[in-house]
């Protein structure tokens, strides 16, 4: 099966539910990992957090799928900024989810439980623009679930995030994000 074709399904297979598909894929899935990022400018400090991220690894084929609805994001420091950040930046309407597939690169024996230092490779399309992304992470795997740490910087120009020179100030040009997500292990039968 092409790699393409892989994340076709794993895509599909995260956004359906397991008793949609009646059981017949063994992978990992999650519905409510938590996704945060923060922006540190000189004039001010920006932290949301969003506690909907989707996610689904494929283990046969070393894939991953990941989704979230940026509207989701809550924290600001006001209500405008949540405002502003939905309508004026990440425009939500045209652009309503952030998504990565791609492959885990470094094998990995999914049936050892352990603490690995792993890097995903795929597609990371934040404002519609896709960009492709090596990112490291702490993977924790146990015999039911496995848990998936990660920090990493997202630049605004490359997605196409404009902030307006009146606003720069208070709007760092790269973006800490920090994601934590337990996947449980959805066997078939």
């Amino acid at each position: 099966m092409s790699m393409l074709r892989s994340l076709c399904h794993l895509i599909m297979v995260c956004l359906l539910s397991q008793s949609q598909l009646g059981g017949q894929v063994d992978l990992f899935r999650a519905d409510d990992g938590v996704v945060e990022f923060t922006s540190d400018a000189p004039l001010e400090l920006i932290k949301a957090n969003s506690k909907v991220l989707r996610g689904a690894i494929d283990p046969t084929e070393n894939t991953f799928a990941f989704t979230i609805d940026v509207k989701s994001f809550e924290g600001f420091n006001s209500n405008l900024q949540r405002t502003h950040f939905n309508e004026n930046y990440l425009e939500t309407s045209k652009y309503p989810r952030a998504t990565f597939a791609g492959k885990i690169i470094e094998q990995i024996d999914w049936d050892s439980e352990g603490e690995y230092q792993l890097r995903a490779k795929g597609i990371l399309d934040i404002h519609g623009v896709k960009q492709e992304r090596i990112i490291p992470s702490k993977v924790t795997l146990f015999s039911d679930r496995v848990i998936i740490r990660s920090e990493f910087s997202v630049a605004l120009k490359e997605h196409d995030i404009d902030i307006p020179k009146i606003v720069a100030q208070k709007i760092s040009e790269e973006i800490r994000v920090g994601i934590e997500i337990t996947l449980y292990k959805q066997n078939s039968n």
